[in-house]
């Protein structure tokens, strides 16, 4: 389960709410290699009666499929679509290696001769748990993705991820290990496993109508 509250990290809600609620089976099913999702729209102000943990599943499919309690820490950031949505002329400017000349080499000088996957790298995709933001297209190229009920084009309402930033997107550290007292050493192969896998190692981004988010509708597994 997730809950995220509009007053920390923005997404499309509702007018009458302000808390998003996420919530999946433990198992998989048979019309999805994934754990099939829900999402619950709530008015905080009605929320007066809080457990004081969260209740677990008495049997679950795969350990990974339960999350540990925690909190979070949301930090905004700044993406770029993905290489495959951009024009023909962006596209050409994207490859020009002149253009990429004032990038700090002591971050980047591996990438000097593939400035796309610099691009595609450290600058378009934050990995990790995020709302809003662009999609990722890795296994399908990009393909519209229009509300059933109006037509609307469904916008990334959230993205489960399996995997946060690595040692091969140092512009993605979190805020938290920029400063902590031992930051993880770039270049170190520490485990990037967001200990929460309910997409077979990929992200599952949920989508929803900007015209009325109230309706979710897709879920995308990248």
């Amino acid at each position: 389960m997730a809950q995220l509250y509009a007053r920390d990290v923005p997404f499309p809600c509702p007018p009458d709410a302000d808390l998003l609620q996420v919530l999946w089976c433990p198992f998989d099913h048979a019309e999805h290699p994934h754990p099939r999702t829900a999402l619950f729209w709530r008015s905080s102000a009605t929320v007066t009666d809080i457990l004081g943990a969260p209740p677990e599943p008495p049997i679950i499919q795969l350990g990974d499929y339960l999350p540990e309690p925690c909190l979070l820490s949301p930090e905004q950031v700044t993406e770029f679509p993905d290489p495959l949505e951009l024009d023909e002329e962006l596209s050409d400017q994207l490859e020009d290696v002149s253009r990429w000349e004032t990038v700090d080499p002591a971050l980047y000088s591996s990438y000097a001769d593939d400035p796309q996957e610099l691009y595609l790298t450290n600058l378009c995709h934050a990995p990790g748990w995020k709302t809003g933001g662009w999609t990722h297209w890795m296994v399908t190229d990009p393909v519209d993705r229009p509300c059933p009920e109006c037509g609307t084009g469904e916008v990334p309402l959230l993205t489960i991820a399996s995997w946060e930033w690595d040692s091969g997107s140092v512009t993605w550290i979190p805020e938290e290990e920029r400063t902590s007292p031992a930051p993880r050493r770039l270049g170190a192969h520490d485990s990037n496993f967001t200990l929460i896998d309910i997409a077979g190692g990929n992200n599952l981004q949920l989508h929803a109508c900007p015209a009325d988010p109230s309706h979710p509708h897709i879920a995308l597994v990248q």
